[in-house]
């Protein structure tokens, strides 16, 4: 039988995440599977995998094809990587412990080229948020000066009708004394 390692699709129309599975390369793409080792969910920024890493190895070495997308996903994921580098402890360029640290090695540098993107992702979003509040105060401010104005406008027409009853009340006073 042969065997491919390939993406099951699910979720929803125009958000599709993936399943990534071990299959008889006959059955369909969501069909019956053997194996589920991962997930892969691309609307992710960067896009988000989860690997069972020995499984995938495990079926990568007993001769399952992974199809192109996930050779790419294995790849990033060291899976690849590993499996050559157990050719060579075969071959005996180096032994197991050399195979490991090597492996370690391409692991540190790939996560900490990662924390930078994802730092920088973080960043951005942050000096967005920064703008976005330093706008929405300096709307707070003009509204707030809006409003203050419309009082004061509103305190002034108060006063003055204040002033105008009482003149008028003075008025009213002077004429009932002058009778």
């Amino acid at each position: 039988m042969a065997t491919k390692i390939r993406l099951a699709r699910h979720g929803h129309k125009d958000y599709a995440y993936y399943h990534i599975v071990v299959a008889d390369s006959r059955s369909p793409r969501d069909g019956k599977i053997i194996e589920r080792i991962g997930s892969y969910n691309p609307n992710n920024n960067p896009a988000k995998v989860d690997l069972k890493f020995d499984r995938a190895l495990y079926w990568v070495n007993v001769g399952a094809q992974p199809t192109d997308t996930v050779r790419n996903i294995l790849s990033g994921e060291g899976v690849m990587l590993m499996k050559h580098l157990n050719g060579g402890v075969a071959k005996g360029a180096f032994s197991a412990e050399e195979a490991q640290k090597r492996f370690d090695a391409w692991k540190a540098q790939k996560d900490a080229k990662n924390g930078k993107i994802s730092q920088a992702e973080a960043d951005k979003k942050a000096a967005a948020a920064k703008a976005l509040l330093a706008q929405e105060v300096e709307a707070n401010k003009a509204k707030a000066a809006e409003v203050a104005k419309k009082r004061q406008e509103a305190a002034d027409a108060l006063a003055a009708a204040a002033v105008e009853a009482a003149q008028e009340a003075a008025a009213a006073e002077a004429e009932v004394a002058a009778e």
